[in-house]
Order: structure tokens, then C-alpha cells, then sequence
């Protein structure tokens, strides 16, 4: 089962997180498996972007979804990770052309240095002029030289967009992907992704800065193979046996036990057919006989026949109830 750990180091202002995704990461690839799957390099970067996506969301209180977003001109033209404030995940790539095994970043998603990676807010439920919060950052440190590996990137990210200093290490095969996140926490404040926004003053930035590299320096250590195949409570001890861990309940079950879902329906493909119009609606059911709409995250299909369609265009007085198959 996927599980998730908070804790914090007594004593000192850093905090951190573990996760490991089994059982729903599998499901989120076996749902692919009818549209060719993903190459394994393709695997490794979705399976790393939903764990840090998972850790990034568990720092957080908002009742939303946190997306995190990569997006370039390599063989990768966009990937996504999204995640809901019960550690609800879903996934999915778009790509073009081969893909090697074993490949950087930087060949997946940067091959003419155009790459972006975006974090986004998007509320739950909208306040009047309420907009989504996000962050973009190119696929490059602050020389501009490329970085290879997500888990700079999102730490590279932090540091410019949140001014938080982020430890990543991630990995992930088709079986399992994980990862552990140290952060130096901010002090009270809002305005950015974690609610907070600048760090403690200068009399205590020294000292603080001291924790977290050497609580940084030890996550480090840990390698891909440690963290595909140890469980939790090693890894913990493992890494910080001589440091005062602090582990922390969750909030809920389900936060506990992050976990596959999607938020697609029925509803929502036909609130994007209507967007399409009318006119361009019968111009695909005079093409196809039909619409069939699958979704990009869990293959899920929405059939729509001229029936369905006529209804989506009928004042919401005029509809008929709706039919069983359509519920």
C-alpha cells in the first residue's frame, strides 16, 4: 500500500517527508497500457514528478490541487502531475518520437534549452477574482547551465520562487516511485506555494542554514536502489539514527495513504464538447458517426451519438431526465 510520512528534526527549523507509491502507481500505468504504455524513461520522470508532487501538496493546507508541470522541446512535450488535498494522484505525458533509455532531463524535455517547469495552485472552490497561483522556472540553474535531474530542477524551483532551500531525492521504476523531501522551514507569512513567505532574520539564518545542510547532506546519501526497495522505517533510521526525529501523525487517513484517482466525467467532456460549439460538434459526428473522448490521465472513454450530443446544446429546462448509460 502507498504510504506517506511526515516529520520534523527536534530542535531545529527543518522538516521533511517520505513517500512511496505501490499500488495506485501501478494502477496509473496499467491504465495506459491500452494506448502502448510509456517508455521506461518516460516511467522514471512521471514516477518521480507524482512523488514530489505528493511531498510538495503534504507541506501545504489548501483545498486544491496542486499541479506540477513539465513542459519542453524534447522527445517529452509536456508531463503532468496532479494532486488533491486527500493525496488523490493522477499522471500523464504527452510523446513525440523515440525515446532512449536512460536519458537526462535535458534530452527528455530540453534538447533547445526551451524547457519549463510550472507549479501550479488551483482552488477548490474560486473566491470572486480569485486566480490560480503559479511559479515557472526555466530547466536551467542560476549559470544557465541545464539540470539534469528533477529533483534540481524542483529544488532550483524552491529556492527561486519560494525562497525555501529543498532537499529532493526521487525515483521511480514501473513498480514503485518515491521520494524524500528536507526543507528548511520558512518563517510565518503568506504570499507563496507553502503560505509562507520569508525565511527568520538574520540572527538566526546562520544557524539555521547549518541544520539543514547537514540534515540535507545526509538525505543525499541515500541512493535510487535504497529508496525503491527499503521501507520507511529504514530509510528514517538509516539516514537520521543520530538526529532527535519527530514523527508526525497524519491528518486523515486517506493522507496517510496517498493513492490513484481521477477527477474526470461524463459532465465535464460534455461541458468541453460544448465549449466546441454546435457547428463544430456535428461536424465530427458527420465525420466519425460519433465522439468518443478518452481521457488523458486513466483512459477513461466517453462515448457521445448524435442523441447525446443534441442534448448537451438544450436548454437545461428542455433536457429529458437522463438515461442510466449516462450517469
Amino acid at each position: 500500500m502507498s504510504e506517506l510520512h511526515k516529520f520534523l528534526f527536534d530542535g531545529v527549523p527543518v522538516r521533511g517527508a517520505l513517500v512511496r507509491l505501490t499500488d495506485g502507481w501501478q494502477e496509473l500505468l496499467r491504465r495506459r497500457e491500452s494506448a502502448g504504455g510509456y517508455p521506461s524513461a518516460v516511467v522514471e520522470l512521471l514516477g518521480e514528478m507524482t512523488a514530489a508532487a505528493v511531498l510538495l501538496h503534504s507541506n501545504i493546507k489548501f483545498a486544491g490541487a496542486l499541479v506540477l508541470q513539465i513542459f519542453g522541446d524534447g522527445p517529452v512535450k509536456v508531463a503532468v502531475a496532479e494532486v488533491q488535498p486527500d493525496m488523490a494522484f493522477r499522471a500523464t505525458a504527452s510523446v513525440r518520437g523515440e525515446v532512449a533509455t536512460g536519458v537526462a532531463l535535458s534530452h527528455l524535455v530540453n534538447v533547445l534549452g526551451q524547457g519549463r517547469c510550472a507549479i501550479t495552485l488551483d482552488p477548490r472552490e474560486r473566491q470572486p477574482g480569485q486566480k490560480a497561483y503559479q511559479g515557472v522556472v526555466p530547466l536551467v540553474d542560476a549559470r544557465g547551465r541545464p539540470l539534469e535531474a528533477l529533483s534540481d530542477v524542483i529544488g532550483h524551483y524552491m529556492r527561486q520562487s519560494e525562497q525555501l532551500d529543498t532537499r529532493l531525492v526521487l525515483a521511480a521504476n514501473a513498480s514503485v516511485a518515491a521520494g524524500l523531501l528536507i526543507q528548511r522551514m520558512p518563517a510565518t507569512g503568506e504570499g507563496n506555494l507553502s503560505g509562507t513567505a520569508a525565511v527568520a532574520d538574520d540572527a538566526d539564518a546562520l544557524g539555521a542554514n547549518e541544520d539543514f545542510h547537514r540534515i540535507a547532506t545526509l538525505a543525499s546519501s541515500l541512493t535510487r536502489q535504497e529508496l525503491l526497495t527499503l521501507d520507511a522505517d529504514t530509510i528514517l533510521h538509516r539516514l537520521f539514527w543520530q538526529e532527535g526525529l519527530l514523527r508526525l501523525p497524519p491528518s486523515s487517513p486517506q493522507q496517510a495513504h496517498p493513492h490513484f484517482a481521477c477527477t474526470c466525467s461524463r459532465e465535464r467532456v460534455g461541458g468541453m464538447l460544448r465549449a466546441l460549439g454546435v457547428d463544430e460538434v456535428e461536424a465530427i459526428l458527420a465525420e466519425q458517426g460519433d465522439i468518443d473522448v478518452a481521457c488523458d490521465f486513466c483512459g477513461q472513454h466517453y462515448r457521445f451519438d448524435a442523441v447525446d450530443a443534441a442534448q448537451l446544446f438544450l436548454a437545461q429546462d428542455q433536457q429529458p431526465p437522463t438515461s442510466p448509460r449516462m450517469q
